[in-house]
């Protein structure tokens, strides 16, 4: 699931692989490998291994082409009565395998008549959705429904396929009273969308205990992946995401929360520079604390994913201000400063951003001291560790200031060019960083020009991450009257600024639309859980 999700976040950017080329040989791989899976699934396990038997025989000791296999394939589907005469295998994964997208599908239901419309189109989560010649890709897309009061068969055979259509209507469907799901289990590799009576009634579903039994794992992650993901690009209503994420405070799966973590963390960051941050810290504790404490200490012989779940939520909380962990983090890093004989390894690591984050200041220049006299007998990934952990957790411009300071004003020969780009890197995974880099930026302007614009790539990477991250029209216009003020100065790094108020101006909109509705749903379920204990 983990490579899954990874391949539904590349492919739905507006350019894959434009960072790492190297992955999409990778990429494509794991996709046909997904379609094979598909398949296999689709025409029946039986027909799918009958075929590949006969296509063996009929092929050893020969030279063959891929489409062989699709050919074998669609004969023995044919033949068993598992895939309509008029289609053809090679087609269908032809249209999955050629095509660098994924595709989405919505459903819309008519509850009175018990149809519904299903639409396809490519899945585009990265905005803006511009890419070239979206409306032309089309899939064979397998529609495999599950309806509520048969969840509990194994049908994965595609009673209906959409043969590179954009619109299909399917009938027979249940009452208004039942739910349907449509791709059970991730058979093929696409998100899936439907009307908010649907979702309603699936977020209701999952908050009983009978519901999570009868709704298979992967199928419950994956509700909640494709919720979280079609409300990020503009598909869904982030009032409808929320409520699918209700039933996680009862669920202890650790396949189920993995895509929680990765939405936690991604979604957290995003709105980090929001007012709605704070009430998004408190619902996250809402849901992590009770997992956590229900995991309790580690044992002995306990199994992997057990470990690692207490360590992601454990790691969360702690990021959210969680006061226990807090406390606990402040207690162990104490030792180290207070201490002589106490290791650096001897603190978790999951300890330290907290401490940088919601402690003192005095606890923050301890840790930058220490990187800045950092000891030769120790391994370098440790000092790099501790300079992310210093750049990228405080929640406080002044820790950043006084590292800036040091790093662009002083001619301090303890942070070399390669320590200032992680630095700047590290400083886009917040608003307090970006916000504080930007600010600094600007105030001592002169300086700054005069000693890094000649190094080119270290101006650019400057002028990036200081005005590359903001999402809302506040932070528009920081970076607007910026570049206003010093228009025509910015040398290499002109078009990046330009594309940064861009971007930034695409993401304000969002903002504008879904910050209010994600505020308005925090206030109530806060307002709501409090008032109920």
């Amino acid at each position: 699931m983990t490579i899954l999700y990874s391949l539904y976040y590349e492919l739905s950017k507006r350019y894959p692989h434009s960072r790492i080329t190297g992955m999409k040989q990778e990429t494509e791989s794991f996709k046909t490998e997904l379609v094979i899976r598909m398949l296999n699934f689709t025409l029946g396990k039986s027909t799918f291994q009958n075929g590949l038997r006969k296509f063996i025989l009929n092929h050893r000791y020969k030279t063959f082409i891929g489409d062989d296999i699709w050919v074998a394939l669609s004969n023995q589907a044919i033949k068993d009565g598992t895939l309509d005469s008029g289609f053809n295998i090679s087609y269908i994964a032809e249209s999955w395998i050629s095509q660098n997208r994924l595709p989405l599908i919505t459903v819309n239901r008519d509850y009175d008549k018990g149809t519904a419309k299903i639409n396809q189109k490519v899945y585009l989560r990265e905005r803006p959705h511009d890419v070239p010649d979206k409306e032309k890709m089309l899939w064979w897309i397998p529609i495999i429904i599950s309806r509520q009061d048969t969840l509990n068969l194994p049908n994965y055979t595609s009673k209906v396929w959409m043969n590179r259509t954009k619109e299909i209507n399917i009938a027979n469907l249940p009452d208004k009273s039942q739910f349907i799901i449509i791709n059970k289990e991730e058979v093929g590799p696409f998100p899936v969308n439907y009307d908010e009576e649907n979702w309603n009634m699936l977020s209701n579903f999952l908050q009983t205990a009978k519901g999570r039994s009868a709704i298979p794992t992967y199928t419950r992650a994956k509700l909640l992946h494709d919720a979280w993901n079609l409300a990020y690009a503009g598909d869904l209503s982030f009032a409808t995401a929320l409520n699918m994420t209700l039933f996680m405070k009862y669920e202890r799966n650790h396949i189920v929360w993995s895509p929680v973590f990765t939405f936690i963390d991604h979604f957290g960051r995003y709105i980090d520079m929001s007012e709605v941050h704070t009430k998004f810290e408190r619902y996250t504790i809402y849901f992590l604390a009770p997992l956590y404490e229900e995991l309790g200490p580690e044992s002995e012989n306990e199994e992997h994913c057990k470990t690692e779940m207490r360590k992601l939520a454990k790691t969360f909380l702690c990021r959210a201000g969680y006061p226990p962990c807090i406390a606990e983090a402040q207690k162990s890093f104490g030792m180290w400063i207070n201490e002589s004989n106490t290791d650096f390894d001897r603190i978790p690591k999951e300890y330290i951003c907290p401490v940088f984050k919601w402690g003192s200041m005095e606890e923050w220049k301890f840790g930058l001291k220490y990187v800045s006299q950092f000891p030769k007998s120790r391994l370098r990934s440790e000092r790099t560790f501790l300079l992310k952990m210093l750049v990228g957790c405080p929640s406080e411009d002044e820790k950043i200031n006084h590292l800036l300071d040091l790093v662009l004003l002083g001619p301090n020969s303890n942070f070399t060019e390669n320590d200032i780009n992680l630095i700047l890197n590290t400083l886009t995974g917040g608003s307090v960083g970006y916000t504080s880099l930007l600010k600094f930026v600007v105030k001592n302007w002169t300086f700054i020009r005069q000693r890094f614009q000649t190094k080119t790539n270290l101006w650019d990477k400057l002028i990036s991450s200081a005005t590359g991250m903001f999402a809302t029209q506040k932070g528009y216009n920081m970076v607007k009257d910026f570049y206003d003020q010093h228009v025509g100065q910015f040398g290499s790094a002109q078009h990046i600024i330009e594309k940064s108020l861009r971007n930034i101006k695409e993401e304000a909109q969002w903002s504008d639309q879904n910050l209010p509705v994600i505020e308005k749903w925090l206030e109530t379920f806060l307002s709501n859980t409090i008032s109920k204990k």
